[in-house]
């Protein structure tokens, strides 16, 4: 079977998933959330689970920095994007990798599904779901996800 060529919407996608990974990383709050809708939902781990709206997510985001002072090393995994012409979702696992504020380390796995709208020609996050599987045994988070 021939290898298929990313469509330029896809690459664009990735690119924007590749800034929001940079912008993480450099902890640029300003960068990570120009690449959200201002009425974007999130889904996150941290409370609350339900974030209307990119300003009151970006609370999120600023207290997950303050318990993270350090760098965050966070890498996309088994990225997979589905798109039509004004909408996409992509699903992931990412690793991420941190000492808390505490000097305790930070390594584990979360599930990610964004959803994205193509609005006046650009692409922006409208939906992010971060999540870690539930163990039903021990009703506790499982952080060690294995691709």
């Amino acid at each position: 079977m021939p290898a298929t060529t990313p469509s330029k919407d896809e690459t664009k996608i990735r690119d924007l998933l590749a800034k929001w990974t940079r912008a993480l990383h450099a902890k640029d709050l300003d960068a990570l959330m120009a690449l959200y809708a201002p009425d974007a939902v999130a889904f996150d781990l941290m409370p609350p689970q339900q974030v209307p709206g990119a300003d009151r997510y970006r609370k999120n985001f600023e207290r997950w920095f303050a318990a993270m002072p350090g760098p965050i090393d966070y890498k996309i995994h088994d990225l997979r994007v589905t798109l039509s012409d004004t909408v996409a979702f992509c699903h992931s696992v990412s690793h991420i990798d941190a000492t808390r504020a505490n000097g305790e380390k930070a390594d584990y796995w979360v599930r990610v599904t964004v959803g994205l709208q193509k609005r006046d020609g650009q692409w922006l996050v409208t939906h992010d779901h971060v999540s870690m599987p539930f163990d039903m045994q021990t009703q506790k988070a499982v952080s060690d996800l294995r691709r």
